[in-house]
């Protein structure tokens, strides 16, 4: 296995992009990037490569991300610019996060099916896509594949609203 120093100067600018898509917030994501490879060090000995070192790291930033929550139910800077009704985590599309709650609820509500019924599942009901294909019965490409396009009708209603 590589060195410590060169798995970090590897990975860590992945690992803080991905945290801070998850955060909006270039301290905390910077503080859990640290803390993931801290966590990485304490316990590499569990690391038995069955999966590939990244999707590791990954899984430990993950955790720290959601431990980091479970302790701070309300992040801060998130919910100083937005009334909460968007998980910023679940959704990680900035073009959902912008919109008001009573307009998203508006579009979403305007929406046609099936692609109404994958967002609210995904933005309020915080489920996985593996989940929302279990279920509606369909695969979770699927349900990836659906979400995406709800969400570009979404920014497309969005954009012709405005003008």
């Amino acid at each position: 296995m590589d060195s410590m120093h060169g798995i970090y100067q590897q990975y860590a600018k992945s690992v803080y992009r991905f945290l801070l898509s998850k955060t909006l917030n270039e301290d905390l994501a910077e503080e859990l990037t640290q803390e993931t490879f801290y966590q990485a060090i304490r316990c590499i000995d569990k690391f038995d490569g069955t999966c590939k070192l990244s999707t590791w790291l990954f899984g430990i930033a993950k955790n720290q991300l959601m431990n980091y929550r479970r302790k701070n139910p309300v992040m801060q800077d998130v919910a100083e610019h937005q009334d909460e009704l968007v998980d910023c985590d679940r959704v990680d599309e900035k073009v959902l996060a912008s919109f008001e709650k009573v307009e998203l609820v508006r579009l979403l509500h305007n929406c046609k099916e099936p692609y109404r019924e994958v967002l609210y599942q995904r933005i309020f009901g915080n489920l996985s896509f593996r989940e929302i294909g279990e279920v509606l019965g369909k695969t979770e490409n699927w349900a990836r594949v659906t979400y995406y396009r709800g969400k570009e009708l979404l920014r497309k209603g969005m954009i012709e609203n405005e003008g």
